[in-house]
């Protein structure tokens, strides 16, 4: 790395308790039941991504700094409600990791191109 930081999950679930913490008695307190609502946030923030791709592009993304910026602060109220998602569940770094890892180790011994041959042959007419 050049000097940036590069944050870990249980960083980014931090900083969401700390967020958390400052709005205690003004927002929603970080519940299970709230977990549904959290998800739908983080789809209306996704769809605030989908619309920046699609309007400015990749090379946009690539090419304009203040797209970029605009870019990965939508990107990073993505995260937020994801996190925010896993801290309703009581989900922990430690836990989310080993899903992560274990899922990404399943993806790696996968045939993605055999599993999916029907999608990817083309029509017969």
């Amino acid at each position: 790395m050049d000097g940036q930081k590069d944050l870990r999950i249980s960083d980014l679930l931090g900083m969401q308790e700390e967020l958390q913490e400052k709005y205690k008695g003004i927002w929603e307190p970080v519940e299970p039941e709230r977990s549904r609502l959290q998800l739908l946030w983080l789809v209306e923030e996704l769809g605030e991504v989908v619309s920046i791709v699609k309007k400015r592009k990749a090379e946009g993304i690539m090419e304009d700094p203040a797209v970029r910026s605009h870019f990965l602060e939508e990107m990073s109220d993505v995260l937020m409600y994801f996190t925010d998602v896993l801290l309703c569940l009581g989900v922990t770094a430690q836990e989310f990791s080993a899903a992560y890892e274990g899922k990404h180790q399943r993806n790696m011994r996968r045939d993605f191109v055999g599993e999916h041959q029907h999608y990817l042959q083309e029509e017969q007419n």
